[in-house]
């Protein structure tokens, strides 16, 4: 009996050699640093996550097409991009004449004194999916229009006073018969 406590003292409380359970202690700290720089990464630019969406990926019938794409919001914005927590391309519904909106996540929220996590406030910018025939001509629309009136809007929310950082904002396109109107929307 006593060879058998031996060797299970030995071996460890998980089982491993000495040597094994050194090399574990001694690569431990490269790991711990290379997932806190995997995150500290993530948290500098969220939507570079959010960016990454395969063509193939689409789960849009064949129909309908999105009217722009990541690199026309990327070049539009530029390093206004950092401020974009959330990109997204929709698939659900079609929400009528919107062809793209523009959301302001405040870090207070309406209700009772509660906050929003910090990695979420910033803006969230929706495509919305159009008819496929009508992308090549909605893209060209949103391209020389909408995306500057989109810089435009996020600059002025950056610089906005306190107040209006406060609070959310919606800010949708239209595009009606080749027309293209904004407004903001509560």
């Amino acid at each position: 009996m006593s060879d058998r406590s031996t060797v299970s003292v030995k071996r460890g409380v998980f089982g491993l050699d000495e040597k094994t359970a050194m090399r574990c202690a001694d690569s431990a700290p490269a790991l711990l640093e290379q997932a806190a720089e995997q995150t500290r990464e993530s948290r500098q630019r969220p939507s570079a996550i959010l960016l990454a969406m395969s063509a193939r990926n689409r789960r849009l019938p064949r129909h309908r097409a999105w009217p722009l794409t990541t690199t026309d919001i990327n070049e539009c914005l530029g390093p206004y991009m950092s401020r974009v927590t959330d990109l997204r391309f929709l698939t659900g519904h079609d929400r009528g004449t919107i062809v793209l909106g523009a959301e302001w996540i405040a870090p207070m929220l309406r209700n009772y004194g509660r906050s929003m996590h910090p990695d979420m406030v910033g803006f969230r910018i929706d495509v919305h999916p159009v008819d496929a025939t009508e992308r090549a001509a909605t893209r060209a629309v949103l391209r020389a229009q909408a995306l500057p009136q989109l810089h435009e809007w996020i600059t002025q929310a950056i610089t906005a006073d306190e107040t209006w950082q406060l609070t959310p904002h919606q800010h949708y396109w239209r595009l009606t018969d080749g027309h293209l109107t904004h407004r903001d929307e509560a």
